[in-house]
């Protein structure tokens, strides 16, 4: 796809009050709706602290972690959508990052929210659909291997990433909120990173130099 070399000022004008929409819709937690709606704690009180996908399985189980998945997909789409229509190609991946910290930091819960995983593959779908399938067979395969969810992530992660290096390659704006993008992901998952690696140390499997 042709990318725009400059932006108009409408659609930087677009970008103000697209980002705050993208942050907003990001905030919405659906699994700390979903738990009150059952009845249930918080599930950020629980397990890793996490109010994503695999945490509600680890609380609630597969029916419930679905329908989280499902709903945060379904967001980040439609935030992937919105962007899309009002943005010049290469902001729209920004309304993708804002997304995503609307996720980890969520206003509306308090400022202690997700990892922002589903909802950027969501957001994915929409822009890179071929990487997005892709990306879910690099999770699948590295999961087969390792059985670590977040380091399957990180699989599904470098997919997606390099595909939208290719889709955003001719414009350094797209690009750089991709890259952005996906070091915050990996950045939010530091206390995972940190407690793999003592696991590791601690079984006398220390990483290769």
């Amino acid at each position: 796809m042709e990318m725009s070399a400059t932006m108009g000022t409408a659609s930087l004008v677009r970008l103000a009050w697209v980002l705050p929409v993208a942050y907003l819709a990001g905030s919405l937690n659906f699994s700390i709706l979903l738990f009150r709606l059952l009845g249930k704690e918080d599930p950020r009180k629980h397990f890793s602290g996490n109010p994503g996908v695999t945490n509600v399985y680890r609380q609630a189980g597969w029916p419930a972690a679905a329908l989280v998945l499902v709903l945060d997909m379904g967001r980040a789409a439609a935030v992937a959508l919105l962007a899309r229509s009002c943005l010049a190609e290469p902001l729209v991946p920004w309304a993708g990052w804002a997304m995503i910290l609307g996720n980890h930091f969520p206003c509306l819960h308090g400022f202690k929210g997700g990892k922002g995983v589903a909802n950027f593959l969501g957001f994915c779908a929409v822009l890179l659909p071929l990487g997005t399938l892709v990306s879910l067979g690099a999770y699948l395969m590295v999961f087969a291997l390792v059985r670590i969810p977040f380091l399957a992530s990180f699989g599904m992660l470098a997919v997606l990433t390099a595909f939208g290096v290719r889709l955003w390659w001719p414009d350094p704006l797209g690009v750089a909120a991709l890259l952005t993008t996906a070091g915050s992901i990996v950045w939010f998952h530091r206390s995972n990173i940190a407690g793999w690696v003592a696991d590791r140390k601690k079984r006398g499997k220390p990483d290769a130099a």
